[in-house]
């Protein structure tokens, strides 16, 4: 029974289905109903995306907190070429390249001038929100238009008019970023470093280019998190990614990620972002 429990998402699995089961009891007009759950499938996929990518910062026993103005920064650039150019494929692709060049200007500020990630990201986290303020003037965007191009029938639609597209995505993701945590030398290497990353330096892991190459992951997916928002959305705000900043982080350590480093639970994190959501709805 202690084995079955240590596999990665049992326990806080357990926790969530016996959550649901609860608000089943005590608010079943909610939650015998479909629609609720329609709702968690749309409204869970961009945090999710971005808390896996929070996941295995903190396995390797850093953290990020500028991710919030890494969404908001995407989601405008987004939301800007597509209103002004018509670009949709393209405006994805650029946003997405913004959101991994936030994430590996952090990375060399974090490994070169030797700062601490808490500190060095949180300061980032208004660096780079400053930034966007002044690129946006502060204003906010609408692209209702959104709805008529492919885009986003084939990221954030719906099939058979009511199941949320994006969820699909989301667990797809979640899977490669499993596999790359528990079966890449990549994710060994974040483990390693994150449990002791002197002991790491001895076995032969460059620490330094190992730490850009996460910190460049946690911005690329928090990008591709800011960009199914505004598809979801059709519109964007400058402080957009702020309400997802203790959400995000939440659920990275109740699904059982160590904030030590050294150890973490892809699987307990998609679990424990749906718990935090369930949480709010119920």
């Amino acid at each position: 029974m202690k084995k079955i429990l240590n596999i990665d998402g049992v326990t806080i699995g357990v926790v969530f289905a016996a959550l649901i089961l609860v608000f089943m009891i005590t608010a079943p007009k909610a939650f015998l109903n479909f629609r609720v759950y329609m709702s968690f499938f749309a409204t869970v996929p961009p945090p999710l995306i971005i808390a896996l990518g929070i996941t295995l910062v903190a396995v390797a026993g850093e953290m990020d907190l500028s991710f919030p103005s890494t969404v908001a920064l995407s989601s405008y650039i987004f939301a800007y070429l597509f209103e002004n150019f018509q670009l949709s494929w393209l405006a994805l692709a650029i946003a997405i390249l913004a959101g991994a060049v936030v994430g590996l200007v952090n990375g060399l500020v974090i490994t070169m001038l030797g700062i601490p990630s808490l500190i060095a990201t949180l300061a980032l986290l208004f660096l780079w929100g400053g930034f966007v303020t002044i690129i946006s003037g502060g204003i906010q965007l609408a692209i209702p238009t959104i709805y008529e191009t492919p885009i986003h029938d084939f990221l954030v639609g719906r099939l058979e008019q009511f199941f949320p597209v994006q969820i699909l995505w989301a667990i797809l993701i979640s899977i490669v970023i499993w596999l790359l945590l528990n079966r890449h030398k990549f994710g060994e290497n974040l483990l390693f470093i994150g449990d002791n990353s002197e002991v790491a330096k001895m076995m032969g892991i460059n620490v330094i280019l190992e730490k850009i190459k996460l910190f460049t992951l946690s911005g690329t997916l928090s990008s591709v998190g800011g960009v199914f928002l505004t598809l979801e959305t059709t519109s964007y705000f400058s402080s957009q990614g702020m309400g997802y900043l203790l959400t995000v982080i939440a659920a990275v350590f109740i699904g059982g990620t160590s904030i030590f480093g050294g150890s973490g639970r892809v699987i307990g994190t998609v679990f424990a972002v749906f718990i935090v959501t369930v949480i709010e709805a119920g």
